[in-house]
């Protein structure tokens, strides 16, 4: 009896954004907007419009169940569906965000601001900032 071949699996993606020329976040985010109700949006007919209705623990509920898709995908080795439950994930996320009254664009800026800080520089910024909040019981500036 012979081994299978393995299957093919995709060539891993260049770095950077994809060559195009749109934003799709921005695009994206302003669907969802539109799903809203006070846009119009109608949850018989929406599912963004329903999870909007249904409320934040219905919407934050979703991106948890995305995040452990990512989770499982991932620990499969499972390249196009980490791919595809990252889209999920990314989805919801910007539902929730659309929730809160934040933008695709907010998230871009604080990765921006990021860029080029050690995680550990930025972590312990953070917990400074944290501790300085607590101390003055003022609130804790953009972490």
């Amino acid at each position: 009896m012979s081994t299978p071949a393995p299957l093919p699996t995709s060539p891993p993606s260049p770095p950077g954004p994809p060559p195009r020329g749109d934003d799709t976040l921005a695009r994206l985010a302003a669907v969802i907007e539109s799903r809203k109700a006070a846009a119009g949006g109608n949850p018989e007919t929406s599912y963004v419009a329903r999870l909007f209705h249904k409320g934040l623990d219905a919407i934050l509920k979703k991106v948890g169940e995305e995040a452990t898709e990512v989770v499982m995908a991932a620990k499969d080795g499972d390249r196009e569906r980490v791919v595809a439950e990252t889209a999920d994930l990314w989805f919801h996320s910007m539902i929730a965000l659309a929730h809160l009254g934040a933008q695709p664009a907010d998230v871009l800026a604080e990765l921006a601001r990021r860029e080029g800080l050690s995680g550990l520089d930025e972590r312990a910024l953070r917990k400074a900032r944290e501790r300085e909040a607590q101390a003055g019981n003022a609130p804790a500036g953009p972490a």
